[in-house]
């Protein structure tokens, strides 16, 4: 099928790249001139494991391609992806400014049978709103389908996801459009594409709800507010198992043994990130208030994460009393791992403040290497771990990359001022690091 993705940011880029892997004719859509222009000759503009060898082989082969003509790619295809940012104002409220402009753009250029797909992440009603303003904006009566299809990517693994979802949600008011959205999606549905990857998971249908456009519209927000609210409300009783002495590991092993609670998302640490769970959770408190049904318990979800991030700095108290003059190494930038994106990362907020509180801060990731825009460029930016180390009084580790698991922690206390350790994600091994003499804190434990 002829498609047009509009946007190539994680949700954009890699459903078009999964799209032209399985066999469409694709074309990518960005105003950005960089992004462009780096995508065409195959580099990728973010980090994301797999995305840009996958970008190089179907640009050579002529399945995808890239443009910054957003006409030409809605006239030269049947189905539109809409896949812009929505990000947050200061009220929670999603900016739907730029999904706006494009409707608009697509009624202008319509010149013919299209269906229009949602994938941004939009608050309830907006599949109305862009069939609104895409009539609005229309010199002409050809007809149109507007249809959400939430995406469920989680950063670092999104092109294994777009490949092997757990679900996918067709939300619709058309059958005509639904039909052909089981069509495109066909060879992922029955899991019989050839991927390189492919032998690795089991080849097993997915499972396809199809629903209204407002449940479909609900079921994205729903999704990701439930799964940062398990991470807050484990966060809760870490705090309290240092207050009353349990450990928080084998609290929450216990618990996950009951099938109806699991263990996924119930993993003690410094808080939630990212640019999906802040604005999500946000934006559905807004929604859930502005209709008058209350979100008192997704507001006490962002009250706690916010508050969580802030337990390593009076850690860091504890351990050094006055921070002023301390030189304190942090381990991780990106707001998870094999990930380049900052956008929310607790990070942020522990070295702005550790800088507030006059200490000098030294920072190492493996893959961001520019200063993000929110951080104070009083931070140093090192060049291995080995280095923010060096004389430093305290170690935070903030990301949980591979490459500070395996880190040589003996010679990292040799040219510590002194062995203080805080493991902001409890993945770093307690008694050994004791054993070696550290002073180590984690969250809960």
């Amino acid at each position: 099928m002829k498609v047009c993705v509009i946007g190539t940011g994680y949700v954009g880029l890699v459903t078009g790249v999964c799209l032209a892997e399985i066999g469409h004719n694709v074309i990518c859509v960005d105003k950005d001139e960089k992004k462009i222009s780096l995508l065409n000759i195959g580099k990728v503009p973010i980090y994301e494991q797999g995305l840009e060898e996958i970008v190089r082989k179907n640009r050579d082969s002529g399945n995808i391609s890239f443009s910054r003509d957003v006409g030409y790619g809605i006239k030269n295809s049947d189905i539109i992806f809409i896949s812009v940012g929505t990000p947050p104002l200061s009220t929670g409220k999603p900016d739907l400014s730029s999904l706006d402009e494009v409707a608009k753009l697509i009624g202008k250029s319509i010149n013919g049978y299209k269906i229009v797909v949602n994938k941004s992440t939009v608050p309830i009603g907006t599949a109305k709103r862009i069939k609104k303003i895409i009539k609005e904006n229309q010199d002409n009566d050809h007809s149109f389908d507007i249809v959400s299809n939430p995406e469920f990517l989680k950063e670092g693994e999104a092109v294994d996801d777009a490949f092997f979802p757990e679900r996918l949600v067709i939300g619709s008011e058309s059958k005509k459009a639904i039909d052909i959205m089981k069509e495109l999606y066909g060879p992922i549905i029955n899991q019989d594409f050839d991927y390189a990857r492919a032998n690795s998971h089991k080849k097993e249908k997915v499972p396809v709800l199809i629903t209204d456009s407002t449940s479909s519209e609900l079921i994205k927000y729903a999704s990701n507010s439930f799964l940062a609210s398990k991470i807050s409300f484990i966060n809760e009783i870490a705090n309290l198992c240092e207050r009353i002495g349990a450990n928080i590991l084998d609290v929450t092993y216990g618990m996950g043994l009951d099938t109806r609670i699991g263990t996924r998302f119930m993993k003690a640490g410094i808080g939630w990130g990212g640019s999906c769970f802040p604005k999500d959770v946000r934006a559905l408190s807004y929604t859930a208030e502005e209709y008058g049904a209350g979100a008192n318990i997704l507001n006490a979800v962002i009250h706690v994460n916010n508050q969580q991030r802030f337990k390593v700095v009076q850690k860091a108290m504890d351990l050094l009393g006055i921070i002023d003059d301390k030189v304190i190494a942090v381990l991780g930038l990106s707001f998870k791992p094999n990930t380049n994106d900052t956008r929310e990362t607790p990070s942020i907020a522990i070295i702005n403040k550790f800088l507030e509180l006059g200490a000098e801060v030294r920072v190492y990731d493996p893959v961001v290497k520019e200063y993000p825009s929110d951080m104070d460029k009083g931070a140093v930016m090192a060049s291995d771990p080995y280095k923010a180390s060096d004389k430093a009084d305290l170690l935070v580790l903030v990301t949980e990359w591979d490459e500070f698991l395996n880190l040589d922690y003996g010679k990292i206390k040799k040219i510590m001022r002194s062995p203080n350790i805080i493991d902001g994600r409890n993945c770093l091994c307690k008694k050994s690091l004791t054993d070696m003499g550290f002073n180590y804190k984690g969250i809960g434990i």
